[in-house]
């Protein structure tokens, strides 16, 4: 698994938080000192906070359970997306949808929309339309796509959230807070962390620190995962063990018996040569 360091972080300005006069004081035990008016992060509070953030989504990627990442700020975009590729987890890098929690069946019915929509498209059903309802269709699918692409698998609530900026994302945070929905955040010191049950702190416009934050995240999502995956192939070995041990009994047992009506056949042969060869001796006499 990626570890933070202390010198990378630094250089990455992790440590830059907001102006002193826009801080937010529940963010007081993240912060270092100030430096001409601004507040400077304690990075070694980054990097524990981090590493216990990244053990909490181990687990929950080893349970199989999905989290949804958010990042609709332009310096955090592009880091989310490939991020969260790579380790097949549903992400929201556009306008947050609302209600995308708390009203997800609506959202569910629209990511199924996208999908008749390409049934249409395989089954030759859109050859058979206007070229307006064409046109129509065709930029449907292109918004679909643009707003909801990224969660298509996403086929129930996310065990979990991830964020970053929480001032950006209030909308995001207030529905997984209302449904019980645990939140990872990266929040620096303007935002209120009082809400969030696993505060990253960091500054949340730096895209190489929070490019170096998500590569820990995710190291240890995968770890979860490939773990999962043994776990399983373990499970499934054993399974097959113990079904086929009846089997390799029952073969056992009409081996022996195949073996057993072998020798009385062979007795009783054995019996019958004896029998005649007596009475052949008793004709010959």
């Amino acid at each position: 698994m990626a570890k933070l360091e202390f010198d990378q972080l630094l250089d990455a300005g992790a440590h830059f938080g907001h102006l002193k006069r826009k801080w937010n004081p529940a963010m007081a035990p993240y912060i270092f000192m100030e430096r001409n008016g601004i507040h400077i992060i304690d990075l070694y509070k980054t990097i524990a906070k981090t590493e216990e953030a990244a053990a909490a989504m181990k687990q929950m990627a080893k349970s199989g359970k999905k989290i949804l990442f958010v990042a609709t700020k332009k310096q955090a975009k592009p880091v989310i997306e490939e991020r969260a590729q790579s380790i097949n987890m549903p992400y929201v890098i556009e306008r947050w949808p609302g209600g995308m929690l708390t009203n997800f069946p609506t959202i569910r019915k629209a990511v199924k929309k996208m999908g008749s929509i390409d049934k249409m498209i395989k089954d030759g059903t859109f050859d058979t339309l206007s070229k307006r309802e064409k046109l129509q269709v065709t930029r449907q699918r292109a918004k679909l796509e643009k707003n909801l692409g990224s969660i298509q698998d996403l086929t129930r609530l996310p065990s979990a959230i991830f964020v970053v900026d929480v001032m950006k994302e209030q909308i995001a945070v207030r529905e997984a807070e209302r449904l019980g929905i645990p939140v990872f955040a990266i929040v620096d010191t303007n935002s209120d962390p009082s809400n969030i049950d696993f505060v990253i702190p960091a500054n949340d416009d730096a895209a190489k620190a929070i490019d170096m934050i998500l590569a820990v995240l995710c190291d240890s999502i995968k770890e979860g995962l490939e773990e999962r995956k043994v776990e399983k192939a373990d499970a499934a070995a054993a399974e097959d063990q113990s079904d086929d041990a009846p089997q390799r009994r029952e073969r056992k047992t009409k081996a022996a018996r195949k073996e057993r009506v072998k020798k009385e056949d062979s007795d009783a042969m054995k019996a019958a040569v004896v029998s005649k060869y007596a009475k052949d001796a008793e004709v010959d006499e």
